[in-house]
């Protein structure tokens, strides 16, 4: 093959990984939807006790009160009891329920074949006991049919959720999210409550980026999802503990240990999130390069204001000293704050990289300027302070137009649509 062939395939693997990064823009589901809208998985093991009752009691709430097409999933990671024949029998029974039945154990794998085999357009899943109360999954569920978000989950740390556990299932819950929160910065407020629910079209970009296969499962979710820069709900649930519960809190907790020490190490080296998840008309600014333009010439002139105050007051430690820290000061808020309001990226994903190169575009800054300062002085050795502002701002006018072209063509390129620049982003 030729190099133009090596090129061309080159361009052709690009362009389908991007397609693969983009989501289609959120829309409601259709009133009239012929197939369930929605698929409520039951992930079980071992359950042979709870699951006809809860399996009964979910299916006649869902037939009372929800408004669309349903489906319920049993799925059954490897029972050795008599859980797959009382799955089997509801399946036969209830016209809108299956079953699904795993050779191997773990919850995570099972929510993961039942989605991913599933055309619902919606997808949730609950614990069998049913500890939390029924009555929030129309509101858990309603911002994704809608189109409002991505994923949605119920919350039992929200103020207006009313909880009935132990002691130490509390003080658990509450020192697991708050680990999270302490060592992976996430917004969710409670990643352990089982009652969740995710669009189809992003749980099939997702579901092949999560490692975990067990109760860490949902965490890893969660994590990647907000990484993305994905919407998520949460709904304040009733949620009473189920005091015959056979989750095994030591093995689960230092399972959910390494998965926290895991997905830090993949944020450490960035290899988390090897895509960026956008949606096609979804939280970018309208219009194009003028667009784009005048917000950037907004920004800049905060940033150049900015950056004079920062110089004048730092000058007294010597003009290139005071230039370098106010312009490495004014280079990070310029790059945060282009990111999110002139190319309308939002989230965490990409945040890392985009700083470092915006740190490439700012040292090329530092030598514009520091360059024109040198050759000031190198004219005029005397040069007063206003004369250097002035040789400051004239480079500074430069330095913005050369970001802008490397802020649009390398730094942010990335994570463009590709009816912002008119090509492949």
């Amino acid at each position: 093959m030729g190099n133009q062939g090596l090129f061309a395939l080159k361009d052709r693997n690009q362009v389908a990984v991007q397609d693969l990064n983009r989501l289609p823009q959120r829309t409601p589901v259709p009133t009239h939807h012929p197939e369930p809208v929605l698929d409520v998985v039951v992930p079980v093991f071992n359950e042979e006790t709870d699951l006809e009752p809860s399996v009964r009691r979910l299916h006649t709430h869902l037939r009372e009160t929800f408004p669309y097409p349903f489906r319920i999933t049993v799925a059954d990671n490897a029972s050795t009891d008599r859980t797959p024949q009382i799955a089997a029998r509801l399946a036969d029974e209830l016209p809108e329920t299956q079953w699904l039945r795993l050779a191997e154990k773990g919850r995570g794998r099972a929510l993961r074949a039942a989605w991913s085999q599933s055309q619902a357009p919606v997808l949730a899943y609950v614990d069998v006991d049913l500890s939390t109360e029924l009555a929030a999954l129309l509101p858990l569920v309603a911002p994704l049919i809608s189109g409002h978000s991505d994923v949605a989950i119920g919350t039992r740390l929200a103020p207006g959720s009313r909880v009935v556990r132990g002691l130490k299932r509390e003080i658990t819950s509450r020192c697991y999210n708050a680990l999270l929160r302490s060592t992976l910065a996430v917004g969710f407020s409670d990643a352990q409550c089982g009652f969740k629910a995710v669009r189809r079209d992003v749980a099939e970009r997702l579901l092949p980026l999560v490692r975990d296969s067990g109760w860490f499962f949902d965490t890893e979710l969660l994590v990647i999802a907000e990484r993305a820069g994905l919407r998520i709900h949460e709904v304040p649930v009733d949620w009473v503990d189920d005091p015959d519960s056979r989750v095994d809190i030591l093995a689960t907790a230092l399972g959910d240990l390494r998965g926290i020490a895991r997905i830090g190490a993949a944020l450490a080296r960035g290899t988390l999130l090897p895509i960026t998840l956008r949606r096609s008309g979804g939280g970018e600014p309208p219009g194009g390069l003028v667009t784009q333009l005048a917000r950037f010439a907004a920004v800049g002139a905060v940033s150049t204001l900015g950056h004079l105050l920062l110089y004048a007051a730092l000058r007294p430690a010597g003009s290139q000293a005071a230039n370098a820290l106010a312009l490495l000061v004014c280079a990070v808020a310029n790059t945060a704050a282009n990111r999110r309001l002139t190319f309308g990226l939002r989230g965490r994903g990409g945040a890392l990289r985009h700083q470092r190169r915006g740190l490439v575009v700012f040292l090329a800054g530092l030598a514009l300027t520091s360059g024109s300062l040198a050759a000031l002085h190198h004219v005029v050795p005397s040069a007063a302070p206003r004369t250097e502002l002035a040789v400051l701002v004239v480079a500074n006018l430069a330095g913005t137009l050369l970001r802008f072209l490397l802020f649009r063509a390398w730094v942010f390129r990335a994570g463009l649509p590709r009816d912002w620049t008119g090509s492949v982003a």
